[in-house]
């Protein structure tokens, strides 16, 4: 879909720590859907993280205060019930459309339509459960929440202000790919306009090959930070290994001087020692991938995140690991394969 993102906050204060100031509100929304001729739906949100309870039981959810246009922009289908109406929002109804997951944690298989929940102590009604939708950018869509953006801004997290109310993100749907461009290009103009802009914009306007970008652009550099940590690791792990062996020849000279005495040959002792190297090298790798295994289903149970464990990647620990094994067990294989069976006759 041709979508385009307007956060509130500069380009520059997008990349601070500190999340950027509430500059954007609903009118702006609004202004967008009536006079920008390249827009075809336009979807404000408020986000914010609450916990959604019924009953005894709880769940931590992504709570979004949303408009109609919502479903579609954002691509949603309703499963069960329906979702948000522009007389929902006149009247800041009390209600909600749940995430199937959420929907399941909380009902099971209990029916949610009609019944109520409770969000920071305001009852809502379930008037909805949502289709499954999966993960986007490692947030679980399942686990959130809808509700109308009025209820959501004056009755659960207070964001209303002299302007109207404050909301998180603007999610344009535009007419065609041809008209992206001028679309960003109207719509920055639109809110330097109304926002009484002559210096740095106090917004900012993202498509989604430039959020694209950015996420190709941090996932590369986590990518070579755990790399370069992983390879030190390694290396730091096969010399490990190589003193352990070269300690263990030292122990052994005595084996060793015997098993060449009764005819065993230098490749003898060399395969010997190496084939323990590499065995050494194999359990430790198995250990540390049968903690981080267990590491990724921890999190699947206390996170919304969804884990898995490819069979490739244990297979590839397990080769790298025999690698390591096969590399730094050379050096003691070879000192021990080159003892002089006399010398070490004579420690007997």
């Amino acid at each position: 879909p041709n979508i385009l993102f307007i956060m509130p906050g500069s380009p520059e204060a997008q990349r601070q720590p500190v999340y950027p100031p509430q500059t954007l509100v609903l009118a702006d929304a609004e202004a967008i859907a009536s006079q920008v001729p390249t827009v075809k739906e336009v979807a404000p949100s408020l986000n914010a993280n609450e916990l959604v309870s019924y009953r005894n039981k709880n769940a931590s959810s992504s709570l979004t205060g949303a408009t109609p246009e919502y479903l579609t922009v954002r691509n949603f289908d309703v499963a069960k019930g329906r979702f948000l109406t522009d007389l929902d929002l006149q009247r800041q109804k009390n209600i909600v459309a749940l995430g199937s997951e959420l929907a399941e944690q909380l009902f099971g298989n209990e029916n949610p339509i009609g019944k109520r929940v409770r969000i920071k102590n305001v009852t809502l009604e379930v008037i909805g459960v949502m289709a499954s939708k999966g993960t986007n950018l490692g947030s679980n869509q399942d686990m959130s929440a809808f509700i109308p953006i009025t209820t959501m801004a004056n009755r659960i997290v207070g964001r209303s202000s002299p302007y109207g109310i404050q909301v998180t993100f603007i999610s344009v749907s535009v007419k065609d790919e041809d008209s992206m461009q001028a679309a960003q290009f109207q719509i920055e103009n639109l809110l330097r306009l109304r926002h009484k802009i002559t210096g740095e914009d106090d917004f900012t306007v993202r498509n989604q090959k430039d959020l694209l970008q950015i996420l190709g652009g941090i996932t590369a550099a986590l990518t070579l930070l755990l790399a370069a940590t992983a390879a030190v690791s390694l290396v730091v792990g096969g010399i490990g290994i190589m003193n352990i062996m070269l300690v263990s020849v030292t122990e052994r000279t005595r084996e060793i001087g015997l098993r060449k005495a009764i005819g065993a040959s230098q490749k003898d002792i060399l395969v010997q020692f190496i084939i323990e190297s590499v065995i050494l090298s194999i359990v430790g790798g198995l250990i540390g991938t049968g903690i981080g295994v267990s590491g990724v289903l921890i999190l699947g149970v206390l996170t919304p995140l969804e884990t898995g464990i490819p069979v490739t990647a244990i297979a590839i620990a397990c080769g790298v690991s025999g690698a390591i094994g096969l590399f730094f067990g050379v050096v003691p294989a070879k000192q021990a394969a080159q003892l002089d069976p006399i010398v070490a006759l004579r420690s007997i």
